[in-house]
This record gives C-alpha cells, structure tokens and sequence, in this order.
C-alpha cells in the first residue's frame, strides 16, 4: 500500500521530505508528492508513517486509493 499527499492542502512546507526512509516524497510545481511504485508506508522502519507524524495539516496525507 502506499499514500499520497492531497495537492489542496500541500504547504509545501518540506517537513515530510527529510525523514522519508525510502526517498520516496519530492517535490513537483511547489507541492511535494509520493511516489507509490515506492512508498511503504515506513513498514519496517517505524512503526506508523513518517511522513503523516511530521506533516502539520490534518488530511494532508492519505491512503492512496486503489
């Protein structure tokens, strides 16, 4: 499974980026976006999703619907 961040409520305020364990979250016209061929969800490396901890804005990242 994997997540996303909700473009609308992108801050772009970087603070998922860093500690993403598996490079997966950058950048792309002044939002951030996750990579889902990529993304695991931390499983492995903690015990919850990194990025969800970090980000400031409820909703902002989500489970990416399949």
């Amino acid at each position: 499974m994997a997540l996303k961040i909700v473009a609308d409520l992108c801050t772009g305020c970087a603070d998922c980026e860093a500690d993403c364990p598996t490079a997966s979250i950058r950048i792309k016209k002044g939002v951030y976006i996750i990579n889902a061929d990529t993304c695991t969800e931390c499983d492995g490396d903690y015990d919850s999703p990194k990025c969800v901890q970090l980000c400031p804005i409820d909703g902002c990242i989500v489970p990416l619907a399949v």
